[in-house]
């Protein structure tokens, strides 16, 4: 500000409100990031635009998962004041991406695509959910990105769970085990068959079921995770 640097000024507005989201300060770190767009549009800065958009629906996705975690609800029954909170995650997410669409960003979009998955998936509408996490399958697929492309592979499996269409569900579940092996992160070829294993049981395959349990608790008694 001393020297009267803007984008300078807006580059730590918006550090600021994301340090502060991290703090659990939800609406101080709006205004912040509120000025990081503000004076982007000033400076007619669009990526800096982009970002402050992004950040923002970060901030109000965080105050939404925060407050329904408080309340122990499950997707799509959640009080007004989380639902308005999700809602505006959400749009912030979609001003995000028709923006960096124009910026021809796919990896960006990839990011907004994702998060606007996990934000109607809190909001418990799983159909959207799907189409916006095979928007960010194709992506993450696109760039190599074999974490996003997991990630995009459990998201798509929950989401069909609450559709009751568990056998889609247990195909997703499976590739999301294959790239945890891949990847050699156990926690999360734990948490894969986890899924696998219930979503055995809703499909009444209880051998497949055993099986897939029996596994994760190998691998939970290998990690010391009690």
């Amino acid at each position: 500000r001393t020297i009267g640097d803007r984008i300078g000024e807006a580059k730590a507005s918006g550090n600021l409100g994301n340090t502060l989201k991290i703090l659990g300060q939800f609406d101080e770190a709006v205004v912040c990031c509120q000025r990081h767009l503000d004076i982007s549009r000033e400076q007619g800065d669009k990526v800096g635009e982009a970002r402050a958009l992004y950040n923002i629906g970060n901030v109000y996705h965080a105050k939404g998962k925060h407050l329904s975690w408080i309340t122990a609800q499950d997707p799509g029954y959640l009080p007004q004041e989380v639902k308005d909170t999700l809602q505006k995650a959400s749009e912030y997410y979609e001003r995000n991406l028709s923006l960096v669409k124009e910026l021809g960003d796919r990896a960006a979009q990839g990011r907004a695509y994702g998060n606007l998955g996990n934000t109607q998936y809190l909001l418990g509408n799983f159909s959207e959910a799907i189409a916006f996490h095979k928007e960010r399958l194709a992506i993450a697929k696109e760039f190599g990105d074999k974490a996003a492309e997991r990630r995009a592979y459990s998201n798509l499996g929950n989401a069909h769970i609450f559709l009751g269409r568990f056998d889609i569900s247990a195909e997703y579940y499976k590739k999301t085990l294959q790239l945890s092996r891949q990847l050699k992160d156990q926690a999360v070829e734990a948490q894969a068959c986890y899924s696998l294993g219930n979503t055995c049981t809703l499909l009444q395959d209880y051998e497949r079921a055993i099986e897939y349990h029996l596994k994760h608790l190998v691998i939970a008694q290998e990690l010391g995770d009690r």
